[in-house]
């Protein structure tokens, strides 16, 4: 398979259009303008059935994965018709027409797909926030817990000794983050590593918690979505949108120079 060809296939696995392209890849590159002067005694069948069903294969693979269905059938014919050396059915105004069509439907399909995502997450936020807040109406009433103007809540499980840091500082902390439900997304206490940070990079939510915090000491911070990560959390984690979220936070020390990332 030549240079020429693998760009073909290349192209056409990242825009979709494979359907569109193979048959004139088939025609330009794999099918020989003229007769072999010499005919081989015996044929390679199994790797060559090997890699032209993993060609097909692949551009199957592509289709399902398409957000518009091409015609399995046109494609296989298209094939067909390529290799028996017949000419296309599709002049070449037809052709590029059509795969521009093919790009706006894609296109289409694309921003329809992401108008659902967006009102699924904004959904989701909802929902999660009234859990959020009946959790906070419920913990607020528990022996112990402060609840700020923002919203934080913090109760301390063992009192410090030592300063409370400043927002300008940088921290050693241990912590255990988890959602309400208690589905823990971090936690360095079971990396067994604490962690260093300045204390105004980090969630808002974080930040005040902390300075109410004595080196020394460990606190549980209840924090609701609109200090801690929004509707907006990181993709693919398992934070979701307007999660209120719990942390058990232990205040090691106040140090001058940050050594690794906190919950940012």
């Amino acid at each position: 398979m030549n240079r020429r060809l693998s760009t073909l296939l290349l192209a056409a696995a990242v825009t979709g259009t494979s359907g569109l392209l193979i048959n004139r890849a088939f025609a330009e590159d794999v099918v020989p303008t003229t007769a072999p002067t010499t005919v081989p005694t015996s044929q390679p069948a199994e790797y060559i059935k090997a890699a032209s069903y993993g060609i097909g294969h692949n551009f199957g693979q592509q289709m399902i994965g398409a957000p518009v269905k091409l015609d399995a059938e046109e494609i296989l014919r298209g094939v067909r018709d390529s290799l028996a050396g017949k000419p296309s059915e599709v002049n070449e105004a037809q052709l590029q027409a059509a795969i521009m069509q093919v790009q706006q439907d894609m296109m289409k399909a694309q921003q329809e797909l992401a108008e659902m995502e967006t009102a699924k997450s904004e959904n989701l936020a909802e929902v999660n926030k009234a859990f959020g807040t009946s959790f906070r109406e419920g913990n607020a009433k528990v022996a112990g817990v402060t609840t700020t103007a923002t919203g934080l809540q913090i109760q301390t499980i063992t009192e410090g000794t030592g300063p409370n840091p400043k927002a300008t500082d940088v921290v050693k902390v241990h912590y255990t983050g988890t959602r309400i439900d208690g589905t823990k997304f971090d936690s360095s206490v079971d990396r067994g590593e604490p962690v260093s940070f300045p204390l105004n990079q980090v969630i808002p939510g974080w930040t005040e918690g902390l300075q109410l915090m004595k080196v020394g000491g460990k606190s549980k911070l209840v924090i609701p979505p609109d200090i801690a990560y929004g509707d907006n959390p990181r993709p693919g984690g398992v934070i979701q949108p307007g999660d209120t979220l719990v942390f058990e936070v232990e205040l090691i020390a106040i140090e001058n120079a940050p050594a690794a990332d906190g919950p940012k």
